[in-house]
């Protein structure tokens, strides 16, 4: 697919953080002039910060911000500034697009809101990120929206503490939300000529992806628990075993086809061989032991070859710098010099359109 798709955009970003800043680099790397404009006051985006203890002090920018930061002009302004102000306002009146996540009233106070913006510019479509909702003015970082939209109660192992994902996963669900929304903003004023208010919830948009968790509640009245890899519905799937030499794998045995397969390969015991999916989740734990058995007799080359032989779905547990070490994942790196600083890091736009 071309990178300069959005060539004639403009795309102005009045946000900070994780969620608003990965729709901008969207844009950016389909070709698209995205303009940051960061808090000269607060010394711009918080993420320049958060550096993790390997990074040199003096950096101007950290990993972190550089994880949704490519491909961007990078304005400083002081909106409270009338000189500053007039320089994004000039950016803005010939915008196309405007991301934004101010805290709740904070856009009005500054004249930044979609209300005001749409007088100095009718067609804008304006991309607002925001929180909690429901007038919940608290500071919507990840790990309180994790907790808040269920996610952290049932992540971790049944016997451990609860965990969060390791990524801030719900700011990223909600970019793509907020990607969708102005894409359909941008087709329908391809025909009406108008521009719009897209909004996204924070909060929401962790309660949609709560997918099968949500409707597990919601149709049988099953509570999501900590349940580490394994999954409610499959067994085994998501299962861990370890091969003869030590690797750590994981089992996604999702059809009865791939059971029998499995159960035929390695000689599992009559008595298991015809169970159904639902007598395989109410056992889960007797064939794990049954399956971990058969496994560890492997070195994982062997296991491998046998498991695919048999289309079997297994997945190897990899450390970040091997899955980074992988030739898909190599192709996706790039780099771009900022500030002084070699940024490493990956695309955001993985598809393709042929």
């Amino acid at each position: 697919m071309p990178d300069d798709v959005f060539k004639d955009l403009l795309v102005v970003e009045l946000a900070g953080v994780l969620a608003g800043p990965s729709v901008g680099m969207f844009f950016a790397e389909l070709g698209a002039r995205v303009v940051k404009i960061e808090n000269r006051k607060t010394d711009g985006d918080i993420t320049r910060k958060w550096k993790v203890g390997t990074e040199p002090p003096e950096n101007a920018v950290s990993a972190y911000y550089s994880s949704v930061n490519f491909y961007k002009e990078v304005v400083m302004a002081d909106l409270t500034n009338e000189e500053d102000r007039e320089e994004v306002l000039g950016f803005i009146r010939h915008a196309d697009i405007v991301i934004a996540n101010y805290k709740l009233g904070s856009a009005e106070k500054l004249g930044m809101d979609y209300a005001s913006l749409k007088k100095l510019n009718p067609g804008l479509i304006y991309g607002s990120v925001e929180g909690l909702g429901s007038g919940d003015n608290r500071a919507a970082f990840d790990v309180v929206l994790q907790a808040e939209t269920g996610f952290i109660s049932m992540t971790g192992t049944v016997d451990g503490d609860y965990a969060k994902m390791p990524v801030a996963l719900i700011d990223l669900l909600a970019a793509h939300q907020l990607k969708e929304g102005i894409l359909v903003g941008l087709i329908r004023k391809g025909t009406s000529g108008k521009g719009c208010l897209v909004r996204v919830s924070l909060l929401e948009s962790g309660l949609a992806s709560l997918a099968n968790q949500a409707t597990n509640w919601l149709m049988a009245g099953h509570l999501p628990q900590k349940m580490g890899t394994k999954h409610p519905n499959i067994a085994p799937y998501g299962d861990l075993f370890e091969t003869g030499d030590g690797q750590k794998f994981v089992l996604s045995v999702g059809t009865e086809k791939q059971w029998l397969a499995l159960a035929d390969l390695f000689d599992i015991p009559k008595k298991y061989r015809g169970m159904s999916n639902d007598e395989r989740v109410a056992k889960r734990a007797e064939i794990a032991i049954v399956c971990q058995k058969a496994f560890v007799k492997f070195p994982s080359d062997d296991l491998w070859k046998l498991l695919e032989s048999k289309g079997i779905p297994y997945g190897r547990v990899l450390t970040v710098d091997e899955a980074l070490s992988a030739p898909a994942a190599q192709n996706m790196i790039i780099e771009e010099m900022q500030e002084g600083v070699l940024k490493r890091g990956l695309k955001s736009v993985v598809f393709s359109i042929e």
